[in-house]
């Protein structure tokens, strides 16, 4: 008889043909208990999702660490960008194969590409968040991208018919995405001794805060 895995009150029970049990605690981590990564949930948050895309997890995955905590107006135009093939989205894994291009110089990278159908559907889902953001009452003008995650979704398998009565896989890796966007916080003007404090950075910090300044604009 083969063994049966039930899930009763919190326990884990494994029952054999000779009727011996073995009782695990709840608080054992196995592999089909094991939760998925919850995402932040800020007050008041706008929060927009869509499941099952079709652009590739890998492309898609490469927007997120470029735009989180971008404005959302700075973050329209950036996709804009890429769509027109003026800015770059910087490719930092997944990126075997991919050619070198200047407009990467601007994150510190030198692999970049232009993955236009995925920034089409980034693109709408911001316009849709600023959507909802309207309608509750946030102030559109001031709303940064405060949390973006791209996550795996179940792979599809197709098949294609070659000549000579040959079939090829034919697979596709979809993906879930979710951002959330909140209101910035008021900036406060620095005061004059961190003023005089900057005066004395190095090439490297100035270079940093260059940066930041881009994609905060």
């Amino acid at each position: 008889m083969a063994r049966q895995h039930t899930l009763i009150a919190h326990t884990l029970t494994l029952e054999n043909s000779a009727s011996k049990r073995l009782t695990i605690p709840s608080t054992a981590t196995t592999w089909f208990d094991t939760p998925p990564p919850k995402s932040p949930r800020p007050d008041p948050p706008e929060l927009t999702e869509t499941t099952y895309e079709s652009p590739s997890r890998t492309r898609e995955r490469q927007h997120k660490p470029s735009m989180a905590g971008w404005k959302l107006q700075r973050a329209v135009k950036f996709l804009q960008n890429v769509q027109e093939k003026v800015e770059a989205v910087p490719m930092r894994r997944y990126a075997g194969g991919t050619g070198r291009a200047a407009q990467g110089k601007q994150f510190g990278v030198t692999r970049a590409r232009w993955p236009v159908k995925s920034a089409a559907f980034i693109l709408g889902l911001l316009k849709n968040a600023e959507a909802n953001a309207d309608t509750k009452g946030l102030d559109t003008g001031n709303l940064i991208i405060k949390h973006i995650q791209v996550n795996q979704a179940p792979k599809q398998r197709r098949r294609t018919y070659r000549a000579h009565g040959r079939i090829n896989p034919y697979m596709s890796n979809p993906c879930h995405i979710e951002l959330i966007l909140t209101e910035g916080e008021e900036v406060v003007q620095k005061s004059e001794a961190v003023v005089g404090r900057e005066a004395h950075l190095s090439s490297r910090q100035r270079g940093a805060r260059n940066r930041r300044a881009i994609t905060a604009a």
